[in-house]
């Protein structure tokens, strides 16, 4: 492939984001996870600790996050359900303690429309929607009354299986899954205008590891360009993903250079956004790999 012909798909120019004005196509932004739960697949769950999310955002901040996503409900294979009280407890004290301590936009990672207002009004910027609106009723109206940036990600139900190394689904039926993926997030942004949310303010996120088996995953990874035609900025999770692990035959806390695999991947085919764990390593990833397919 030609990285160049990348630079002239036409997709939103900028999006505003907090205090900061995402330009895309200029360079790939790093978005660090900070897990307020028990039980992250990646075993960096920071639970109730407010002051440990704090220093670990702050650490995020120094080693070249752009963006920070905080998640109050596990969302890996076969995690338990949570109700909308304990992801509100778990996670307004960390936005707002990460508020006060960082510069760069917060983003919440909930597919429930009360704890994205809430995080909102409580310092958030951005909403990251694993279920694509799909997950609540009321998402889509709430934010396009916010008016934020959000990502929506494919993600389809299924049967799910634990391992040794993590869980993964199993039993996941499409055709050609890089094109039945973005032909149902094409639906999802239907959906989200639809709702009144600006077109600028849309993100989409193929959803590596939701709803797809490991083999599925590597092959929509070796077809993310597909999702260039939808017109919108894409963001992609790998990051310790099961999948990787499984591949490489590696535990969880093994599995950074697979990732760094991946995000370098994803960027050659357009990528703007990658969510990661390890932020220091996978920012300089993403500055080689910029320096490559974009020339920034």
């Amino acid at each position: 492939m030609s990285f160049n012909s990348l630079a002239h798909v036409a997709r939103p120019a900028e999006t505003r984001c907090g205090n900061r004005i995402l330009q895309w196509g200029s360079r790939t932004y790093v978005v660090g996870i900070l897990n307020v739960t028990p039980d992250s697949f990646s075993g960096d769950g920071i639970g109730g600790d407010v002051e440990r999310a704090v220093a670990q955002a702050v650490r995020f901040v120094a080693e070249g996050a752009d963006i920070l996503d905080i998640g109050g409900e596990s969302t890996r294979p076969g995690a338990d359900t949570v109700s909308l009280q304990e992801e509100l407890d778990r996670v307004l004290p960390v936005v707002e303690a990460v508020r006060r301590e960082v510069d760069v936009p917060l983003s919440i990672d909930t597919y429930k429309a009360a704890v994205a207002q809430a995080a909102v009004r409580a310092g958030a910027a951005m909403v990251n929607d694993v279920w694509g609106l799909g997950g609540d009723p009321g998402m889509g109206a709430t934010v396009a009354a916010l008016a934020v940036p959000v990502v929506l990600m494919h993600n389809r139900r299924s049967e799910s299986r634990r391992s040794a190394l993590g869980g993964y689904y199993e039993q996941a039926a499409y055709g050609d899954v890089a094109e039945d993926v973005s032909r149902e997030l094409d639906e999802t942004i239907a959906r989200a205008t639809a709702c009144g949310i600006m077109a600028e303010n849309i993100i989409i996120d193929p959803g590596i590891g939701f709803g797809k088996t490991p083999q599925q995953n590597i092959a929509l990874m070796r077809n993310l360009g597909v999702l260039q035609r939808l017109g919108q900025p894409v963001l992609i999770g790998t990051s310790r993903k099961s999948f990787i692990g499984l591949t490489l035959d590696l535990p969880v806390e093994e599995r950074v250079e697979g990732t760094a695999a991946t995000v370098a991947l994803a960027i050659a085919q357009g990528v703007d956004l990658v969510r990661v764990h390890d932020v220091g390593a996978m920012a300089r990833v993403c500055r080689m790999a910029d320096a490559i397919v974009r020339g920034a």
